[in-house]
């Protein structure tokens, strides 16, 4: 620690620009970074952060590797310089990039006896690492999983890594404004929404296909980044759904407040807890949704909202008919949604995890799971 008593953490993250929108990696892992920035800073934490945002989407496949490799050298080149002014390395990462820059970053921390935690974005580090090979596996093991810490999204990875120590939970959290969240009261199911990037397997074709064949009267709204499968010729013609652009951070409380229901029939494998989700039940907006990934975490079926099958535009329409027809069904679900949104505000989960890097830095053991919650 520094003279004045403040931890110092190097984090190392995706970090947000102002202006950028089309065409840029825009997601939840930007938000969230930025917010876990902001949560640490104001519980006292000396920030020194290193960005590792992703380059533009729509460009071609050598071009994007070749800026990723000049991110990768840029990230260890800053580890390396400013590793030595730190109590403690925060590294925030996607699985797909922890086998090469993970074990990198621990390297350097070992030989600099400095603290490394991880934290994991997304809820598909189990299959990604159930996919290495022999000699990726090793490396993984000899490095990265022997962090001092290792944060992941869902409450599926905790059980994957059971044998594991140093494995918590970390969800997404949102702290919408309670003035800006109050949703207007409504008793129909007309106005739906999906936000998100734009991939085919977040199920945007299923959500376009099931609006195709609602009632007159109901619309879908659909926000955010065009990613490289997109096929926007869906929208052509189509009598429902209108694409509404890309949404700053900022504008996601006003749109989904006028919002009934919000619609996430994701496949994506990568999704760990949705952010959107959340935000939408402090709003007290119901969702419809697969349930995969870090989706179970936070939503009860019937309760908050309601489960479909994936891959299936027949069974996402089914549920929307269902919670038109039934008033009270819907009206129970708005309820819940709202008292389940207030388990994911920011500051119990980011005292916990300053308890924890707190601990970290100071070289004391970390409280227990039990102890934690």
């Amino acid at each position: 620690m520094n003279g004045g008593g403040r931890t110092r953490v190097l984090a190392i993250g995706p970090r947000q620009h102002p202006g950028e929108r089309d065409g840029v990696a825009i997601g939840g892992t930007r938000v969230l970074f930025e917010e876990t920035l902001r949560q640490l800073a104001e519980r006292g934490f000396e920030l020194d952060a290193i960005d590792t945002s992703r380059p533009r989407q729509n460009i071609p496949a050598w071009s994007i590797r070749l800026h990723e490799l000049r991110a990768f050298a840029r990230v260890l080149w800053g580890v390396l310089t400013r590793v030595r002014g730190s109590d403690l390395v925060f590294l925030n990462i996607s699985s797909r990039a922890a086998w090469l820059v993970a074990s990198a970053i621990w390297l350097i921390c070992g030989a600099t006896r400095t603290p490394l935690a991880l934290r994991f974005f997304g809820g598909s580090l189990h299959r990604t690492y159930l996919r290495y090979g022999p000699l990726r596996r090793r490396l993984a093991h000899a490095t990265w999983l022997r962090s001092s810490a290792v944060f992941v999204e869902t409450q599926e990875l905790c059980r994957d890594f059971g044998s594991r120590e140093g494995f918590r939970w970390l969800p997404n959290t949102r702290d919408l404004n309670g003035a800006a969240a109050a949703a207007p009261p409504s008793g129909d199911v007309r106005r739906l929404v999906l936000i998100g990037q734009l991939r085919m397997d977040k199920g945007l074709g299923e959500a376009l296909e099931a609006a195709r064949r609602l009632p007159a009267g109901c619309v879908l709204e659909v926000f955010g980044p065009q990613m490289p499968d997109t096929d926007f010729t869906l929208f052509a013609g189509h009598p429902r759904a209108t694409y509404c652009g890309v949404l700053d951070p900022a504008e996601v409380p006003g749109v989904l407040a006028r919002q009934d229901l919000l619609l996430f029939p994701s496949y994506y494998e990568h999704d760990g807890v949705p952010g959107v989700i959340i935000e939408a039940f402090q709003c007290g907006v119901p969702v419809v949704a697969a349930p995969l990934n870090g989706v179970p975490d936070i939503v009860e079926d019937g309760v908050n909202g309601l489960f479909v099958e994936p891959r299936s535009a027949a069974d996402l329409r089914a549920a929307i008919l269902r919670l038109i027809d039934d008033p009270g069904l819907y009206g129970r679900l708005r309820e819940g949604a709202r008292r389940r949104g207030e388990d994911f505000r920011s500051a119990r989960w980011y005292d916990a995890l300053a308890g924890d890097l707190g601990s970290l830095a100071a070289g004391a053991p970390l409280a227990s799971a039990a102890d934690r919650a």
